[in-house]
C-alpha cells in the first residue's frame, strides 16, 4: 500500500514539471511509523500532496543573475549620488533653500491670486498659513492655507526665511542669510535670495 503511495507521488509530481530529473524519487522519512489505511483515504493524501507539489512548481522566485544585476544598478547609483551628498553637505543644503524658495515664490503668487496683492511685511510669510487679522486683510483667503504641510519652513540651517513686500530687487524679497544668518558672506555663509534663483 505505503511502495503504490509513494509510486503515485512520484508520478503527480512529474506531471506537474516539479521534477526535473529521473533520480528524484519521493521517500518516506525515517522513523515514520507504518499505518495501515483505505485505499481511498491513500488516494486522497496522495492528490493533496500532488496539488502542494504543483503549487509549489509553479510559484517562481527571483534568479540569481536578476538579483545580481539590481545590486549593481544600486551600486552604481550609490557611487554617483553619495559623494555628492555626503562630500558637500553644506551645498545641499544651499540647494534645498533654493528649493524652499521657489516653492514660497509658488505659494505667494497662489496668494495674490485669491486676495490680489501679496502679503505685507509685517504679515510675512504667515500669511500663507493664517489669515492675517492685520494690515490689509485679503477678501478670499484659501482654506487651509497655501503651504502643504500648513507651516512655514525654517531654512535648513534652522533660521527664519526674510520675507519683505515691497521687495528691494521686485514685488516681494525672500532671503536666507546661509549657515552664519547673517547678512554677506561666501561659500556655506553665502545669503540666497529668490532673485539670485534661476
Amino acid at each position: 500500500m505505503m511502495s503504490r503511495l509513494f509510486s503515485q507521488l512520484n508520478e503527480k509530481a512529474a506531471l506537474c514539471g516539479f521534477v526535473k530529473s529521473p533520480e528524484f524519487k519521493a521517500r518516506e522519512p525515517r522513523g515514520a511509523r507504518r499505518t495501515f489505511s483505505t485505499p481511498q483515504r491513500l488516494r486522497g493524501e496522495a492528490q493533496r500532496r500532488s496539488r502542494g507539489f504543483c503549487e509549489v512548481a509553479n510559484h517562481r522566485g527571483f534568479t540569481l543573475i536578476e538579483i545580481m544585476v539590481v545590486i549593481i544598478i544600486l551600486g552604481i547609483l550609490a557611487m554617483y549620488v553619495a559623494p555628492k551628498l555626503m562630500g558637500r553637505p553644506e551645498e545641499a543644503k544651499q540647494v534645498r533653500a533654493k528649493m524652499d524658495i521657489a516653492a514660497l515664490e509658488t505659494s505667494l503668487k497662489l496668494y495674490k491670486l485669491d486676495s490680489g496683492i501679496y502679503p505685507g511685511t509685517e504679515q510675512g510669510l504667515l500669511a500663507l498659513v493664517q489669515r492675517p487679522e492685520s494690515g490689509v486683510i485679503p477678501k478670499k483667503w484659501r482654506q487651509g492655507g497655501y503651504l502643504e504641510k500648513g507651516k512655514v519652513p525654517k531654512d535648513p540651517w534652522g533660521n527664519d526665511y526674510i520675507y519683505l513686500s515691497p521687495g528691494l530687487k521686485g514685488d516681494f524679497d525672500i532671503i536666507s542669510y546661509g549657515a552664519d544668518g547673517v547678512p554677506g558672506g561666501e561659500n556655506e555663509n553665502k545669503d540666497i535670495t529668490n532673485w539670485d534663483i534661476d
